[in-house]
C-alpha cells in the first residue's frame, strides 16, 4: 500500500472525529511536513564531509547491510531503505548532513517521524539525533528509543522533547548540553544485538509546530545547595532560550520551600513568592532565592528543604532543588576522634536501608544525572572502561565527580561517594595522561623502583581528576600466554610478581594507610584473587572466551606458592581493597569441583580476611554475581556471605539493594556481616579524607601529562624492552645510519599503548597523546635519514639497517584470548615487512604485544630480535635503547615458546624447550665477564657472601654477571639443556636465593 493510499485512510478516519480534534489536528498555524530521507536515491552512500548514509559497528562483523530497495508497499514514493543485521556488539547507521554546508535548522518543528516496517520482536531500538558542534561527527548526541511492538507499518512520532543528552558517550561534547535544534547534523539509529534480524524504513520527516518549552527553559544553578546551620542558601534559577535568544514572552517563577525533613519554623524560615523574567530578558538572566536556615544548638544529621517550583511560559527544571543543612556537631565528624570511634559511631546511627546503599556500587551512566545517589544512599560509584565525561579532559572528570558528591550531601549522614577506575598503566580513561607500560613491560624491567614511580604517577593523575581509588594492580601470575589478560600480570613467577608490588606503595604511599588522604594518593586494589592466571585453555563458560573467566584446577600446594604468596605479599603492604576473580578454583583433593570465586568463602572470608589478615573491604567485580548459579537473591546472599563488602552491579544497583535488604530481614544474611562490610568501607573513606574534601583537590591537574611525569614513563618503557638476540651488534644504531623503518606499530601510539586505553578495549589510531615509535627514532637522531613505509612497500635499496615494528593490535579481558578470533601468530601484512626488509638490509625487528609472538620460524632471517612489550604513549623510551642513550637491561617476564603447542609453558616445567627461557634478555650496558668457568666459581663464592649477609644488591650484581656470561656462551644455541637452569636461576635470584642461582647458571653453561 503507497503512502497515498495510506493518506487517503488517514483522511477518512479524520472525517469521522470531531470537528475540533481534525481542526486541532490540522490548524492553519502548523506547519507542513518538511522531507529530510525520502530514501528514493537523493541521499547517497557515502561519509564525511559528503552528505550521506554510513554504516558502524563495534568490529567487522556488526555495521548492518543497507540498500534502497523498490517495494510495491512503500509508504512514500517507490523505494524504503532496507537493510539486514546481526550484531555481537553495536551497530547501527547514520544520515549525516554535509560537513562543507551550514547544520539545518529543525527549531521549527515539534518532532521527528517515520515509517518503521514492524516485526513485532519487542526489541528496542536507539534513535538520535545530533545537535550543535562542527559536523555530524563532532556534535552533541541526544538520545531516545522505540520498541518494535507492532507488525507491518507503522509511523513513528518522537517529540523533540521526548530526547535526552547521553551521557554514556559523546563524540566530542561540552558544546552547550542544550538541545538547540538550529544546527542540526543528522541523525542515527543503533539496531538491537543478540539475534538476527531485518528491518526497512522509509520517509523521515519534521513534522509539527515547535513546542514552546523547547525554547524557553527554567534552570537551577543545582539540584542541591549545601549550607552550614545558621547560614543562608542561594538557590540560583536562570531562563536559557534556544540559540541565547531573548525572552520573546514573559516567564514567570512562583517558588516554595515545602516538604523535606527539615522543620519550617525551627529549622529554616519559610519562603514563598513569585518573580517574572520579562520579555526581552537576555538568555541566562538569574534570579536568587534566599533560603535562610536557623540554629537550634542541638547535634543533629543532615535536613532537607526543597523549594518547590511552578513555571509559566516556559519548560520547569527536571528536578526541585534541595537546600540542605548540614549534619553537624555528631561524633563521626570529628576530626580529632580515632578513625575506628568514627566508623563505629556512624554505622550506629544508620539504618538498614542506609547500610545496604553503601555496599551498592553503580555505573556513572547508570545514575544519569545523580539524583538516585541520595534517593538510594548509594556508596559508590565507577567509571567502566572508556565511561568517560564529556569532553575527556581533567576538568570535566572534576566537574562531574563534584556533581555527583554534591548529591550524596543531600543523605542523612551526608557520607561521600567513593569513585573507583580501571587505571591500570597510567589515568589511561583520560585522554592526554601519562600512559605507561603495562604491567607485563613493568615485570621485564625487573626494577621495583620503576613499579613504585609508575604507581605514583599514576596515583597522582588520578587523584588530581577527583577520583580516589584505583582498581589496580592486577597481581595475577599469567601461567598461559593464551589469555587475554597477559598484560595485565607482571609474569608468569610469583616471586617477580612479588617483587614489583612496590606499586602498591606508589599509589597508596606509606603502608597503614595514613597517606591516603594525600591529594596525590589511592586507594589500590589487588585483583583478581586468586588463581585467575592459571584458568585452564578451554575451560572459559562465558560467551566466546576460551579461558579468561575460567577454572583454575591446583593443588593446594600450587595454590599458595603460586597464586596466593602474591596476595600475601599486597596484604602485607596495606593494600586497601581485593577485587575476587571471575574465574573459578578447582583444588585438587578436596572434592568439592569449581567454585566461583565470587562464593568462596572458604577462600574470601577464611584466607584473605581470617588467614592472611586483611583489613580493608572487597569489591565484586563487574557483574560478577550474576555468573554465581541459583536466582538472584542466592546470588546476593552467597556473595555477600561469603565475604564481598561491595557489589559492582553497574545498572542493577536498585535490585541489588532491595534484594539485599529483604535478604537481611529475612534472616538469610547477619546484621553482624552487614556491620563488618560497611566498617570496612566506611574505615576507608575516613582514611582517604573524603568526609573533610567534600570537593575535587584539582591543583594537581598542570601534572598530568608533564613532561616530570612522562620522564618516569619514558625510564619504564627504556626498562622493559627485552633484546632477544643482537647478531653482529646491530643494536644500538648509529646515529649516522639510514634507517628503513615499516611495520603496522611503528606509527600506531594506540596499539603501543594496547587494551585500557582511553576505552576498555583500547583502539588503534591516534587515540591520546604522546610518541610514536618513529616519532621517537626521528628525535633521537634528528639529523638521520629515517624513511618509513608501514607495509615495507617503498623501495629498500639505499639503506644501512632495517627497524621493522610490528606486533598485536590492542584487546582486553577474554575477547583476547587467543582462540576467540586471536592467535599468537603475526598477521601476513607484518610477516611480509618482516620478510621484504630483512631480506634487503640488516635489520632489528621490535614485537610490540602483551604476549609473546610466534617468531621461531623467521628468527634466523632476524639480526636482531626486540620483545617492546606495550611500551604506552613514551616511544622516546624505545627510542633511547634503540640509539644507545640508554642499555637494553630488560628481562622476559614470561616464557618465549617456540609453538603454540607448548602452551602453557612456565619456569619450573619439568619439559622446558622454550625459543627463549624466563629471565633472558642480552643487555648493551656491559660487556659480558670473562673467564669461563673459573670466572663462574668465584661468583658462586661472592653469591654464597651476599646470601649469607643477606644483601639484594650485591646477590643481584653477582647473579646478573654470572647470566651475561652464560648468555654470550649460549647466542641462539638455546636447549632445553640451557632453558632449564637458565630460567630456574631467575626464579632462584628473585626468591634471595643467590648461591643457588649461580649454581643453575653454571650448569646452563656447561650445557651449552
Amino acid at each position: 500500500m503507497r503512502r497515498t493510499a495510506l493518506l487517503v485512510s488517514a483522511a477518512l478516519l479524520t472525517g469521522l472525529l470531531p470537528l475540533a480534534s481534525a481542526g486541532a489536528a490540522t490548524g492553519a498555524e502548523e506547519p507542513p511536513p518538511v522531507p529530510v530521507d525520502r530514501f528514493e536515491g537523493e541521499v547517497p552512500f557515502a561519509s564525511q564531509p559528503a552528505e550521506g548514509l554510513v554504516t558502524w559497528g563495534g568490529d567487522s562483523d556488526d555495521p548492518p547491510e543497507l540498500e534502497l530497495a523498490a517495494r510495491d508497499d512503500a509508504p512514500e514514493g517507490d523505494k524504503v531503505l532496507s537493510g539486514t543485521y546481526d550484531i555481537s556488539g553495536y551497530g547501527g547507521f547514520t544520515h549525516d548532513f554535509a560537513a562543507n554546508e551550514p547544520g539545518h535548522d529543525w527549531s521549527a518543528h515539534k518532532g521527528i517521524r517515520f515509517w518503521w516496517d514492524g516485526k513485532n520482536t519487542g526489541k528496542r531500538v536507539n534513535f538520535e539525533i545530533k545537535d550543535g558542534g562542527a559536523n555530524g561527527e563532532a556534535s552533541e548526541l541526544w538520545t531516545t528509543s522505540f520498541t518494535d511492538e507492532w507488525t507491518g507499518w507503522h509511523q513513528v512520532e518522537i517529540p523533540f522533547t521526548d530526547f535526552a543528552y547521553r551521557t554514556d558517550y559523546q563524540p566530542v561534547g561540552g558544546i552547550d548540553q542544550n538541545l538547540g535544534l538550529t544546527e542540526m547534523w543528522g541523525y542515527a539509529l543503533t539496531l538491537p544485538t543478540g539475534t538476527p534480524g531485518t528491518f526497512a524504513m522509509d520517509a523521515v520527516e519534521l513534522y509539527g509546530k515547535a513546542d514552546p518549552a523547547l525554547t524557553t527553559k527554567v534552570l537551577t544553578g543545582s539540584s542541591v545547595y549545601p549550607v552550614k546551620e545558621g547560614g543562608t542558601a542561594g538557590v540560583r534559577i536562570s531562563v536559557a532560550t534556544t540559540g541565547s535568544a531573548p525572552l520573546a514572552e514573559p516567564v514567570t517563577v512562583a517558588y516554595e520551600s515545602a516538604g523535606g525533613s527539615a522543620d519550617a519554623g525551627t529549622d529554616y524560615a519559610p519562603v514563598k513568592g513569585e518573580f517574572t523574567f520579562p520579555a526581552g530578558t537576555a538568555s541566562g538572566a538569574t534570579h536568587t532565592v534566599s533560603v535562610p536556615t536557623l540554629k537550634d544548638k542541638a547535634a543533629e544529621p543532615a535536613e532537607t528543604i526543597p523549594l518547590k517550583l511552578t513555571v509559566t511560559g516556559a519548560k520547569a527544571p527536571a528536578e526541585t532543588p534541595q537546600v540542605v543543612i548540614d549534619a553537624h556537631g555528631l561524633p563521626y565528624l570529628d576530626t580529632k576522634l580515632p578513625v575506628k570511634r568514627r566508623v563505629a559511631d556512624l554505622l550506629s546511627r544508620m539504618s538498614l536501608e542506609e547500610k545496604a546503599g553503601q555496599m551498592t556500587q553503580a555505573e556513572r551512566n547508570a545514575v544519569g544525572t545523580g539524583g538516585d545517589i541520595a534517593a538510594y544512599d548509594l556508596g559508590s560509584l565507577l567509571s567502566g572502561g572508556g565511561s568517560t565525561p564529556t569532553p575527556n579532559t581533567a576538568a570535566a572528570w572534576a566537574k562531574m565527580i563534584d556533581g555527583f558528591q554534591l548529591r550524596a550531601q543531600a543523605t542523612r549522614f551526608q557520607i561521600p561517594l567513593i569513585y573507583g577506575v580501571d587505571a591500570v598503566h597510567g589515568h589511561n580513561n583520560l585522554v592526554g595522561a601519562t600512559v605507561l607500560p603495562h604491567n607485563i613491560g613493568l615485570g621485564a624491567t625487573r626494577d621495583p623502583g620503576t613499579a613504585e614511580k609508575a604507581g605514583a604517577v599514576t596515583a597522582a593523575e588520578v587523584r588530581a581528576t577527583g577520583i580516589p581509588w584505583d582498581f589496580a594492580p592486577c597481581l595475577c601470575v599469567t601461567r598461559d600466554e593464551r589469555w587475554g589478560r597477559s598484560y595485565e600480570s607482571f609474569g608468569e613467577d610469583p616471586a617477580l610478581v612479588k617483587q614489583m608490588e612496590t606499586v602498591v606503595q606508589g599509589l597508596q604511599g606509606a603502608r597503614d594507610g595514613k597517606d591516603l588522604d594525600r591529594d596525590d594518593k589511592v586507594l589500590a586494589t589487588a585483583k583478581h584473587f586468586v588463581g585467575d592466571g592459571g584458568t585452564e585453555y578451554g575451560s572459559s563458560t562465558t560467551g566466546s572466551y576460551t579461558i579468561d573467566q575460567g577454572v583454575t584446577k591446583v593443588t593446594r600446594q600450587e595454590l599458595e606458592a603460586v597464586h596466593l604468596a602474591p596476595f600475601q605479599e599486597a596484604v602485607d603492604r596495606g593494600v586497601g581493597t581485593v577485587m575476587p576473580s571471575y574465574s573459578s578454583l578447582d583444588i585438587i583433593g578436596d572434592d568439592e569441583g569449581p567454585v566461583k570465586m565470587h562464593a568462596d568463602a572458604a577462600m574470601i572470608n577464611g584466607v584473605l580476611k581470617d588467614r592472611m589478615g586483611f583489613d580493608g573491604f572487597v569489591i565484586s567485580d563487574w557483574q560478577a554475581i550474576d555468573q554465581l548459579p541459583g536466582d538472584y537473591a542466592s546470588d546476593v546472599r552467597t556473595s555477600v556471605n561469603a565475604g564481598l563488602d561491595m557489589i559492582m552491579v553497574p545498572s542493577a544497583y536498585k535490585d541489588f539493594r532491595t534484594t539485599l535488604i529483604d535478604e537481611v530481614k529475612a534472616g538469610r544474611i547477619s546484621g553482624k556481616r552487614i556491620d563488618d562490610a560497611v566498617s570496612r568501607i566506611l574505615t576507608q573513606k575516613f582514611k582517604l579524607g573524603l568526609f573533610e574534601k567534600r570537593s575535587v583537590d584539582t591543583s594537581g591537574a598542570a601534572a598530568i601529562g608533564s613532561a616530570g611525569h612522562r620522564a618516569v614513563a619514558r625510564t619504564a618503557a627504556a626498562e622493559s624492552q627485552v633484546l632477544l638476540k643482537n647478531a653482529g651488534g646491530v643494536l644500538p644504531l648509529k646515529k649516522s645510519q639510514k634507517v628503513y623503518v615499516a611495520g603496522s606499530n611503528a606509527d600506531d601510539i594506540g596499539n603501543q599503548t594496547g587494551g585500557w586505553t582511553v576505552t576498555w578495549q583500547g583502539s588503534s589510531g591516534k587515540i591520546t597523546d604522546g610518541t610514536t615509535v618513529l616519532e621517537g627514532m626521528k628525535k633521537a637522531a634528528p639529523g638521520a635519514t629515517i624513511s618509513y613505509s608501514k607495509d615495507a612497500s617503498a623501495p629498500t635499496e639505499g639503506y644501512d639497517v632495517g627497524v621493522v615494528v610490528v606486533g598485536e593490535t590492542p584487546y582486553a579481558e577474554g575477547i583476547g584470548d587467543v582462540g576467540n578470533g586471536n592467535d599468537l601468530e603475526l598477521t601476513p601484512a607484518d610477516r611480509a615487512s618482516v620478510d621484504k626488509v630483512c631480506g634487503a638490509m640488516k635489520c632489528a625487528v621490535l614485537i610490540v604485544s602483551g604476549r609473546p609472538q610466534l617468531i621461531g620460524d623467521r628468527l634466523d632471517d632476524i639480526d636482531a630480535l626486540v620483545a617492546s612489550w606495550l611500551p604506552g604513549t613514551e616511544g622516546d623510551g624505545v627510542a633511547d635503547v634503540l640509539y644507545g642513550a640508554k642499555p637494553f637491561t630488560g628481562q622476559l617476564p614470561v616464557t618465549w615458546p617456540k609453538s603454540q603447542a607448548q602452551l602453557p609453558i612456565n619456569v619450573g616445567d619439568t619439559a622446558y624447550d622454550p625459543q627463549f627461557p624466563f629471565g633472558w634478555g642480552l643487555t648493551t650496558l656491559r660487556t659480558p665477564p670473562g673467564g669461563g668457568t673459573l670466572t663462574l666459581k668465584a661468583l658462586a663464592l661472592a653469591a654464597a657472601a651476599a646470601q649469607k649477609a643477606g644483601s639484594a644488591e650485591a646477590g643481584r650484581a653477582v647473579v646478573g654477571k654470572a647470566r651475561l656470561l652464560v648468555q654470550q656462551k649460549v647466542g641462539q644455541d638455546i636447549t632445553p639443556a640451557v632453558a632449564k637452569p637458565f630460567a630456574d636461576a631467575d626464579h632462584l635470584l628473585l626468591s634471595g636465593r643467590y648461591a643457588d642461582a649461580v649454581a643453575k647458571l653454571t650448569e646452563a653453561y656447561r650445557a651449552a
